[in-house]
């Protein structure tokens, strides 16, 4: 991780917006970028990777009321530039792998009709080659580890010569946690199987997203 921050440092992007980019989030931003893989289990709200424009925004200006407009929107631009990881060229993009929970999907914002557009855009996107979406619906009950939270797996690339170790990333709005010792990794590689287990496969999930943006679209 040490190896990884000093070269994330010397040529990542996101250095260059300062205070927009908290410095304990300046890792994880390194990491995602050299990740192969991303598994992500969200119990809150729709990732950053995959939020609209109209969804961060909200998210933003919610998080940080007295905030001034310019500084929210360096914000902003840090998330969608975030964004582009998906679409990356070269070197390949990382296959994102999302699990989430119902209420995420069902959690509107003020404007309901953003909120549809939201999930809409979740069903486009889970079409895309490089991404899953799948939602687990609350009727299947608890999973195993259930206090775990959201979190996310990162894994890196196997063809050289010191393979970095899966490291699960947990975050808040003070700090994050970064674990990536053997049995921390075996924990949440559980807590992931057993979420798998229980979520819909990826047809079902597109079918229960587009069911919740007709709900919101028409208010039923």
């Amino acid at each position: 991780m040490r190896a990884l921050a000093h070269e994330t440092k010397a040529h990542g992007w996101w250095h260059s917006y300062g205070e927009a980019v908290k410095d304990w989030f300046k890792l994880y931003v390194g990491l995602e970028s050299a990740a192969t893989k991303i598994r992500h289990y969200e119990a809150n709200i729709v990732p950053g990777l995959l939020q609209t424009v109209e969804y961060l925004t909200e998210v933003i200006a919610t998080d940080n009321p007295q905030m001034s407009e310019t500084e929210r929107q360096a914000k902003v631009d840090v998330r969608l530039r975030r964004q582009r990881l998906l679409a990356r060229a070269v070197p390949r993009a990382p296959f994102l792998d999302v699990i989430l929970g119902e209420p995420v999907l069902r959690r509107p914002l003020r404007d309901p009709a953003a909120m549809a557009r939201q999930l809409d855009s979740l069903v486009v996107a889970s079409q895309r080659h490089n991404i899953s979406i799948r939602a687990p619906p609350l009727s299947v009950g608890l999973h195993r580890w259930p206090a775990a939270g959201t979190f996310t797996m990162l894994d890196f690339p196997t063809d050289v010569r010191e393979q970095e170790p899966t490291t699960i990333y947990m975050d808040g709005p003070c700090g994050a946690v970064y674990l990536d010792k053997p049995h921390e990794i075996q924990t949440y590689e559980d807590a992931w199987r057993s979420l798998g287990e229980r979520t819909l496969d990826a047809d079902e999930s597109r079918e229960l997203i587009t069911e919740i943006a007709k709900e919101m679209t028409h208010g039923t």
